[in-house]
């Protein structure tokens, strides 16, 4: 399965929303309970195709085209993950939503973060996806190629799944080079955020390729800050972290945001179903 054989359902309603001095693209899908869906960057939200239709089964799926992303134009606004966190809070404010769930990948996974570290009052349930919580939770020569990130590797990127999805959509597609740039200029940032992560008081769900870009420990390290994996459950699930954490077997970074196994283990996730059958329940049932 790949994202270039699947489209997105026609939207109940899309357009442009003012926020902040940009005019930001969404679609929302479905009805149910709201889900904020964030993209990966240099996506548009028709990368979570193969997967959208499942997630808005029972729910109000809200697709936003990040600034500079899709039918989003970049305008002239420095890219940092604080300003569009605040933005996404304005976005599901003017859709009329006082709280919704959130789940982002990669690039949409630190603007979710954001979000609920600056607007925990929005969010209810998080689910964050190949995700990390300071920039040295890459692999190293990952962290090396992104710095590396500039208008000059526009022609490099002409023959990709990113720069054609960019052309078909984009308002002012000559601007790909400038969002190249703002890009390279986000990930030249050494941030570490390593503070906030207790700030997230609401359930989190950390999800990750088990070949992902993120290193394993950093992906450990973020799950025991939120209060997980720090000890045995116990028998009757008595030391439960609220939080979860999900490693998807044969997945990478840049094939998870598809995958069925992720709306397998995040949906019972957002619809707060944490009830599993005890052993006994078990055995009673095949006496």
């Amino acid at each position: 399965m790949t994202t270039e054989t699947k489209t997105l359902p026609r939207p109940e309603k899309s357009g442009l929303l003012p926020i902040n001095g940009l005019n930001y693209y969404y679609a929302v899908y479905g009805k149910g309970e709201p889900l904020l869906l964030l993209h990966g960057g240099l996506g548009t939200t028709d990368m979570f195709a193969p997967i959208l239709p499942k997630l808005a089964e029972n729910r109000t799926v809200i697709g936003v085209d990040l600034q500079g992303h899709g039918r989003t134009a970049l305008g002239d606004r420095p890219f940092t993950l604080e300003a569009v966190g605040d933005d996404m809070a304005d976005i599901v404010k003017a859709l009329g939503h006082d709280k919704v769930d959130v789940m982002g990948y990669s690039l949409g996974g630190g603007v979710a973060f954001r979000m609920a570290v600056q607007h925990p009052e929005a969010v209810r349930r998080l689910v964050l996806v190949s995700t990390g919580y300071a920039q040295d939770g890459f692999y190293s020569e990952m962290r090396a190629m992104q710095k590396q990130m500039s208008p000059g590797m526009a022609d490099m990127m002409k023959g990709t799944p990113m720069y054609k999805s960019y052309m078909a959509v984009a308002p002012r597609p000559q601007d790909f080079p400038k969002l190249l740039d703002a890009l390279g200029n986000h990930m030249r940032r050494d941030y570490d955020y390593s503070a906030d992560v207790a700030k997230l008081k609401m359930p989190v769900m950390l999800a990750y390729g088990d070949s992902d870009m993120y290193r394993p420990e950093h992906e450990i390290m973020f799950y025991q800050m939120l209060g997980g994996g720090l000890k045995d459950a116990g028998w009757m699930r008595e030391n439960m972290s609220q939080n979860r954490l999900a490693i998807l077997p044969n997945r990478t970074h840049y094939d998870v945001f598809f995958a069925p196994e992720l709306t397998a283990a995040a949906l019972p996730f957002l619809n707060g179903e944490t009830r599993v059958k005890t052993w006994d329940e078990v055995v009673s049932e095949t006496e």
